[in-house]
């Protein structure tokens, strides 16, 4: 527990800088995330990080999260998913070259990590460049539906919510979660207004609770499948970058789906 709270501290004092000052800082920190992260699947893979399809995946990761305003030195033609687009037919011709060292199903694994990391970060920038209130309203929806399900939970919890994926959450948690975070953050949208229409966003935050803890559900099940406890060790006693952010790599593009970013 000491170990876990020190790194939170540590944590918190280079983090919260970094979204308070936004811009170029905050946009290579999400970058330096989105490459630890996609290096986290790699391991799980039993991939080496020094390796042809490794740096391919860091390549495709850093150019979905990089704002539209980075990639102006491209020409025309090679737009953002165009770039993509080649990276991955280059993991696919990979599969070729090395034959059943890199299979289809390992191209297909590495192509959904970095379209899972990249536009979860790509997003996060994205919102800070709306500005603070904006962020902070995605942030907040994953801190408090996390903190809100595990102490209701604990206290109240006995149905189990999904025991095969992650066995300590419950239903009850989960409700509560949801509901503690949509009622604090109808006060906080009252103070600073996110969007269009109070009560349009007091159901979207209902709705974005819910994907932010279906994705924390879809990290865990990634684990599981690959039988890791946590997905990498960069944060002692969180676990790694994909444990840290997982509801957010879902709430953040859907914030942008929403109309909001």
């Amino acid at each position: 527990m000491k170990t876990r709270i020190i790194t939170a501290v540590i944590a918190l004092a280079i983090f919260i800088p970094l979204i308070v000052y936004g811009g170029w800082p905050l946009t290579i920190a999400a970058l330096a995330l989105g490459i630890v992260a996609i290096s986290e699947v790699l391991v799980m893979k039993k991939m080496f990080l020094i390796s042809f399809e490794a740096i391919i995946s860091y390549l495709g990761v850093a150019l979905l999260i990089l704002p539209d305003s980075w990639l102006d030195f491209l020409p025309s033609v090679a737009t953002r998913w165009f770039g993509f687009y080649v990276l991955v037919v280059l993991l696919l011709l990979h599969t070729v070259i090395r034959k059943q060292r890199f299979t289809f199903d390992d191209a297909g694994v590495l192509t959904l990590a970095m379209l899972y990391v990249g536009m979860g970060f790509h997003y996060f920038v994205v919102a800070r460049a709306v500005n603070f209130q904006t962020l902070l309203y995605g942030m907040l929806i994953v801190w408090l539906t996390d903190s809100g399900a595990y102490l209701i939970g604990r206290k109240i919890g006995k149905n189990k919510l999904a025991p095969r994926i992650s066995p300590n959450k419950t239903w009850e948690g989960s409700i509560g979660g949801t509901v503690a975070a949509t009622i604090i953050l109808a006060v906080y949208l009252y103070f600073f207004p996110v969007g269009d229409g109070f009560i349009t966003m007091i159901i979207l935050t209902l709705i974005l609770s819910i994907m932010g803890q279906l994705g924390d559900l879809i990290e865990s099940s990634l684990k599981r499948y690959y039988g890791v406890k946590d997905s990498g060790k960069i944060l002692p006693g969180h676990g790694g970058i994909l444990d840290r952010f997982d509801s957010m790599l879902i709430v953040m593009p859907m914030l942008h789906l929403a109309g909001i970013i």
